[in-house]
């Protein structure tokens, strides 16, 4: 499960009935809005396994049409990595292999991973999609 930590020191996410944590704000019973107008920075931990940690900064919440009820993203960088590509280390791993068409596993690793990888890609739709989903 993923888990947000803001710099005020509230935690949320999607509660794990196998291990709770009484800290943890449902993330369900947030919107995006209230926490951003609360903090200026979020620890971002998406799946612990691979323990990819993100530091995000909020360097502005602007006021918008009212009407509007998803997050908007107008830039990025960088593709995301595969699921449980074994975090930064093996993503690392990964394009180290797929840099070299000689390798031994080029060839498993590009079918593993559906294609070829361009880590610089960003895709700005697909994001917009994801965005879209979130509660504001």
């Amino acid at each position: 499960s993923d888990v947000c930590s803001s710099d005020l020191g509230r935690r949320y996410g999607a509660p794990d009935p196998d291990f709770p944590d009484p800290a943890l704000i449902n993330e369900s019973r947030v919107t995006l809005t209230a926490c951003l107008n609360a903090a200026t920075s979020f620890a971002y931990i998406y799946d612990f396994g691979d323990d990819w940690q993100h530091r995000i900064m909020v360097e502005g919440v602007l006021s918008g049409d009212a009407s509007l009820k998803a997050a908007h993203c107008i830039a990025g960088e960088g593709a995301c990595p595969p699921e449980d590509v074994g975090g930064p280390g093996g993503y690392g791993d990964l394009l180290e292999v797929l840099r070299n068409p000689k390798h031994e596993n080029y060839h498993h690793m590009v079918q593993w991973c559906g294609g070829p990888i361009d880590p610089q890609y960003f895709d700005l739709e697909k994001t917009q999609r994801r965005l879209s989903k979130i509660k504001l």
